[in-house]
Formats: structure tokens, C-alpha cells, sequence
């Protein structure tokens, strides 16, 4: 289940708190913005975007930052590059979904 932004700065707050945080990447479109955070919440890696709600308003005015804990950076970056390397394709996705289903009956 995806969390609001606040929620998730209050969960990377508590369990590292003082933490410092890093920008990995700015996205002009809200909607980039939040399939590469999704990207990152997918592998478990705690992310939020800065001036996404003044990015969606207006989009092309703001820029939405992603940020992730510094000790986290490597692996978020690991994991957008591979994302932007090896997309993911609609064939692929369905065939994972009809093994899934095959193994749920």
C-alpha cells in the first residue's frame, strides 16, 4: 500500500532520526515523479518527493525532488537506472500474472 508523502518522511524520521537526505532525481511531470518513487517503494527503499504538491498544481512551473536517506542513495540509484535500463513490458507483466494466477489455484 503506497503512503502520502508525510507519512512516509514521519516513517524515514522515526527509524533514522537526523538522518540526512539526498535528492536523486528532479521530475517535471508529477506523474514520472511518482512511478520512480514507486519504483524505489517497490524494492523497499523509504522515498518521498519534495514540491510535489506545487508540481502537480503546476507542473511545468515546479520540479518534484525525490529524496532518499544518504545510505539509501546507491541502492535508489541502482534501482531507477535499472528501471530506466530494463523496463518492464506488457507481455512480461501478463505472463507473471497468469503464473500467479496458475499458482493460487
Amino acid at each position: 500500500m503506497s503512503e502520502t508523502n508525510e507519512e512516509m518522511l514521519e516513517e524515514i524520521n522515526r527509524e533514522s532520526p537526523g538522518g540526512s537526505f539526498v535528492t536523486i532525481g528532479t521530475f517535471p511531470e508529477p506523474a514520472t515523479a511518482n512511478l520512480a518513487r514507486t519504483a524505489l517503494e517497490s524494492a523497499g527503499i523509504p522515498s518521498f518527493l519534495q514540491g510535489e504538491n506545487a508540481n502537480t498544481l503546476i507542473p511545468m512551473a515546479f520540479m518534484a525532488r525525490l529524496q532518499v536517506r544518504s545510505e539509501d542513495e546507491a541502492a535508489a540509484r541502482d534501482v531507477l537506472t535499472s528501471a530506466e535500463l530494463t523496463p518492464e513490458s506488457m507481455e512480461s507483466v501478463t505472463a507473471a500474472e497468469a503464473a500467479d494466477e496458475g499458482t493460487l489455484r
